[in-house]
């Protein structure tokens, strides 16, 4: 175990939330605990790095740098969804810079042309063996292809576990699959104005911690606490996989004749006025209505920034027609201040942890029992080879 973790700070996070404190100022502002838990949290367990809808058709690819490490997204000739390591086996150059099709469904590198099919295999070596000599006998092209990273697309988001040590993603969420079993569904991605990244001066789990919670809601979120108020909210808590909140009395956005999106299909009265938003461990925040769901990838980009991919889905293809348009924008620019509101909270905390007696803070436990999950979960992560 790395030696710059404080083994007795992380025991007092795991006690019960009476006597818990949080976790401690360098897990937010520290390099070298940055470093740890990019190793021991973030590339161990299955993290969000992007979203299908990114890599829509065959042949697509999507380049995304994951903690320093450059990886590409790729829709294969079978529409399946694949994560490769977005480097050439020949000298270790980039291959791909820019989402893009690649031409002939090859991905070919800039530097001495290598290609590679898009299930990852080597295809061409251009003057392998000298001049006009595409192949050599000593080098077996089955050797080289591209390093594959361990992926599965849920919800639309695109999970990688980078260590290949998690076990199967199925098992590994598989009580929020259970969860929201009903949402089994296809979603739908149906506009540009769906999707947008607020780049926050935080760390990314500060983010978590505020996404779990309800407790800020009339003070951070005025306007949606008028109908949607903290009495209204319940925690959700899967201790060891997820953690977040509900709301009793979702309400359908409609248009100015009454225009509402479709809902999904075959979904119990509950969610006629349900809504659900969790946190599924380490770097994914999810949310769920009968009509729409949306899903945020959290980018770690060091210990005092994050950028948060934002993606909405709905129920119903035929949302993206042009009737629909005025509906989408309202319902993203809904989300956008909502998310956007929640900025200046996630900043001022980060900043207080450079309060050098700042404790790593008391929990309030009727009310922070989501945080406390979370935080329990980070450190049982960081303590799991501990003694």
């Amino acid at each position: 175990m790395p030696s710059v973790l404080d083994i007795e700070a992380l025991e007092k996070v795991r006690l019960p939330i009476e006597q818990a404190r949080g976790l401690p100022n360098e897990h937010y502002t520290g390099p070298d605990h940055f470093a740890v838990e990019r190793d021991e949290v973030l590339f161990r367990n299955w993290s969000g790095i992007g979203f299908g809808k990114d890599v829509p058709a065959s042949g697509q690819v999507h380049p995304v740098t994951f903690l320093g490490m450059p990886l590409l997204i790729v829709r294969d000739r079978e529409g399946q969804v694949r994560v490769y390591q977005n480097v050439c086996r020949h000298r270790g150059t980039v291959l791909v810079d820019a989402p893009c099709k690649v031409p002939g469904n090859l991905i070919r590198c800039p530097y001495h042309s290598w290609a590679y099919k898009l299930d990852g295999a080597l295809a061409a070596t251009p003057h392998l063996g000298g001049p006009g000599k595409n192949s050599d006998p000593a080098f077996d092209k089955g050797e080289f292809g591209l390093v594959e990273i361990a992926s599965h697309v849920w919800q639309d988001v695109v999970f990688v576990n980078v260590s290949g040590t998690a076990p199967p993603f199925e098992e590994y969420a598989a009580a929020a699959i259970e969860r929201w079993a009903e949402f089994d569904q296809p979603v739908h991605f149906c506009g540009e104005e769906s999707a947008f990244t607020i780049d926050v001066g935080t760390n990314w789990k500060l983010a978590v911690e505020n996404y779990c919670e309800a407790y800020h809601l009339p003070f951070v979120h005025p306007a949606l606490n008028t109908y949607s108020r903290l009495e209204d909210h319940y925690d959700i808590i899967e201790l060891g996989h997820f953690a977040g909140q509900g709301t009793r009395v979702y309400r359908q956005l409609a248009g100015e004749e009454g225009q509402r999106f479709p809902d999904f299909a075959n979904l119990s009265e509950s969610w006629e006025t349900q809504g659900e938003y969790i946190s599924l461990f380490p770097n994914v925040l999810l949310g769920v209505h009968r009509d729409h769901s949306f899903a945020i990838v959290l980018e770690p980009d060091g210990p005092a920034r994050t950028r948060e991919h934002v993606a909405l889905y709905y129920a119903d293809a035929g949302v993206s027609g042009d009737e629909w348009t005025a509906l989408r924008e309202r319902n993203a620019q809904l989300w956008r201040t909502v998310f956007e509101e929640d900025v200046a909270s996630v900043e001022g905390m980060q900043r207080g942890r450079s309060g050098l007696k700042f404790d790593g803070g008391k929990f309030a436990p009727a009310m922070d029992r989501p945080t406390h999950a979370f935080h329990q979960w980070i450190a049982g992560r960081l303590l799991e080879d501990v003694g």
